[in-house]
């Protein structure tokens, strides 16, 4: 991993996000691209880069680079993505993968006729415990699934005067929670269970059609923390929360509930599967424990410990049972499946990490649950 080097497109809240698990990784990064020169060199100078790109263009041509993660809005993501693999880049990239799935599907075609690695960041994946609870689905254990069920909440757009790009459609897309914190479940259950959606019925709801944007940008999260004086309004058609039904190939059910407007939930993703043999239950906000319910035996907590869990998860462990492992290193955990697999030089192997076909996958799930949310009907999810 130490011979490839890389560059971050995207200086703002997740980019740097994304260097400190690339320093802690080991994996060189060439410097970093802002949106202006200013706003480069700064986060080359407080995050200790070598170099502040002054372009895109500038980063394709430099052939010290063989990956590039893109961190920007999402309305970027699908050119950054195409320019970069013809260029001969690896590529990281944030979710969504595009903005629709005409885009996404022409992205895993082109990085299927390059032959390079194209990833999507699906982080959550790598929550030991997560890695935990697929072993425990393949081993059988849990035997056949019944349902899944679970939520995403957060807090951090509750009031009207909370503002940030990806409330407007054109920067992100015409579904926001769903396409933002939602897809990490639905992209999380897949995951665990291997099961495939292939129905939704939808119904979303937009809280604060109007909202008091910034003269001058909002980073992630920093709403709460930043005081703004002058502000304009502006409208907002994406949707601030929502539940979403689910029919899965094979027979199981599920319920799906994100909010980014639920007071005092910070970033809180919750799943609870239930098997013909056992359930599951497990909350981001306490990653460190899962709940494993039994019907004729008592109920156990499993704590992330090396000791105490299958081969899969511990691979992605670091430090010893007690010694609480969090959101900052499912990203290193991450990046260390996408540039471990880079370095084994074999890409006919499965990938070890989310694909952009997972992302793709994303995308039309994404727009079959607004598809049923504007029918008011259950809609099939396209191939």
């Amino acid at each position: 991993m130490k011979h490839i080097r890389t560059a971050v497109i995207g200086a703002g809240f997740i980019g740097p996000v994304h260097v400190e698990a690339l320093k802690r990784l080991g994996v060189p990064i060439a410097g970093i691209l802002g949106v202006d020169d200013a706003e480069s060199s700064r986060a080359a100078e407080t995050l200790g880069l070598p170099r502040a790109y002054r372009s895109f263009d500038e980063i394709l041509r430099d052939d010290g680079v063989q990956a590039v993660h893109i961190t920007t809005p999402n309305r970027f993501h699908f050119e950054m993505a195409s320019k970069a693999l013809r260029a001969g880049k690896h590529v990281l990239c944030e979710k969504p993968l595009a903005m629709n799935s005409r885009e996404s599907a022409a992205l895993v075609k082109l990085a299927r006729q390059t032959r390079l690695a194209a990833g999507v960041n699906y982080n959550i994946r790598f929550y030991p415990l997560c890695l935990e609870a697929r072993d425990i689905v393949r081993r059988g254990d849990l035997g056949e699934v019944f349902s899944v069920c679970g939520s995403y909440a957060q807090d951090w757009l509750l009031l009207p005067t909370d503002y940030n790009w990806r409330v407007l459609a054109r920067e992100g897309g015409a579904l926001r929670a769903i396409a933002d914190i939602g897809t990490h479940w639905l992209d999380l259950m897949r995951a665990i269970t291997g099961l495939e959606v292939e129905a939704v019925c939808a119904d979303l709801k937009t809280v604060h059609p109007v909202r008091q944007r910034p003269k001058g940008e909002v980073q992630t999260f920093k709403g709460k923390e930043e005081k703004v004086a002058a502000t304009e309004p502006v409208k907002v058609a994406t949707e601030d929360f929502g539940g979403v039904l689910l029919r899965f190939r094979g027979g199981a059910r599920g319920v799906l509930w994100v909010s980014q407007v639920t007071a005092g939930r910070k970033n809180c993703l919750r799943f609870e599967i239930a098997g013909a043999k056992s359930a599951l239950y497990w909350d981001s906000e306490e990653p460190n424990t899962m709940w494993i319910g039994h019907r004729g035996r008592p109920n156990e907590s499993l704590i992330r410990d090396p000791a105490l869990v299958s081969d899969a998860a511990r691979r992605f462990i670091n430090y010893p049972g007690g010694h609480a492992e969090g959101f900052p290193d499912t990203f290193k955990q991450c990046f260390k499946a996408f540039y471990s697999y880079i370095a084994a030089g074999d890409f006919s192997a499965p990938p070890t990490f989310p694909t952009f076909a997972d992302g793709h996958r994303e995308i039309a799930l994404c727009e079959a649950i607004l598809q049923s949310h504007r029918q008011n009907k259950w809609v099939r999810v396209k191939a």
